[in-house]
């Protein structure tokens, strides 16, 4: 049983932003510190995701465990009450979302999700660092320039010459 009345539930959950979330503002401001510059919530794409770095071609998701369904946080699990609607609600979340991902693969688009409990003070810091990472590996890979591979024109050639001894050792056997 809800031990608030329906008026006060209603007000709680209207409270629940869907943007500029803590953790969304979080992640932006490292972003924006370390140089990469962004756009918000681009209705372009599909899922309109939180944060679009098109020099990267990445999307970044910020996503609250509760809400996308975090398998195995400590943060997700069902509410006791209402727990059909629930259940119902998230695996629309997590299947829209994966939906939107592939869409966006599709696209030629990079996804990268960062949960809100990685976001916690403990993970904080690695968590942030391995993104700025990521995006620069993203960046290397999709502006690296291709050489083509120079066939060898005689593989017999050595580089240097043998020295004695194995020269030697050679015409003796």
């Amino acid at each position: 049983m809800d031990r608030l009345t329906p008026q006060q539930r209603h007000k709680n959950m209207a409270a629940i932003r869907s943007a500029n979330t803590k953790p969304e503002v979080l992640v932006r401001k490292y972003l924006w510190s370390q140089g990469f510059r962004y756009r918000l919530n681009n209705p372009r794409l599909p899922g309109h995701p939180d944060i679009v770095l098109r020099k990267y071609r990445t999307c970044v998701f910020v996503n609250g465990c509760f809400w996308h369904g975090h398998d195995g946080c400590k943060y997700f699990r069902l509410p006791k009450t209402n727990t059909d609607f629930w259940e119902k609600k998230i695996k629309r979340n997590k299947e829209r979302d994966k939906e939107e991902q592939r869409q966006l693969a599709k696209m030629g688009w990079h996804c990268i999700t960062v949960w809100e409990c990685e976001l916690k003070s403990d993970k904080k810091e690695k968590t942030l660092a391995s993104l700025a990472y990521t995006l620069n590996h993203i960046y290397l890979n999709d502006h690296s320039v291709a050489y083509p591979k120079l066939e060898e024109e005689n593989v017999m050639e050595q580089a240097a010459e043998t020295s004695n001894s194995e020269a030697t050792h050679t015409t003796q056997n």
